[in-house]
């Protein structure tokens, strides 16, 4: 469900559902929480709010950039086990 906020006059729901589709469809890897419609004149200023993403820690071990360590093999799991790890005091 996506909240819709017109404002400076009104707008029919086709015309409404227009600017959700196009939204999503210009954006389909986030989530569209609500669209800001301001109407002036001719013309329509459309705001996108989009919900927060999580972010994801990312570190470089055994010299790849990962995030997880489930598609590593075997031997990667064991020299990332077998790895030292320094810590400054």
């Amino acid at each position: 469900m996506v909240n819709v906020n017109v404002t400076g006059g009104t707008l029919d729901s086709e015309e409404i559902n227009y600017y959700v589709e196009s939204a999503q469809k210009k954006f389909p890897e986030k989530n569209l929480t609500s669209i800001d419609l301001e109407v002036d004149g001719d013309y329509i200023n459309a705001a996108y709010h989009f919900s927060a993403e999580p972010f994801q820690r990312i570190r470089r071990i055994t010299g790849y950039l990962v995030g997880t360590l489930d598609r590593f093999n075997n031997a990667k799991r064991s020299e990332e086990a077998d790895r030292v790890k320094h810590c400054s005091n």
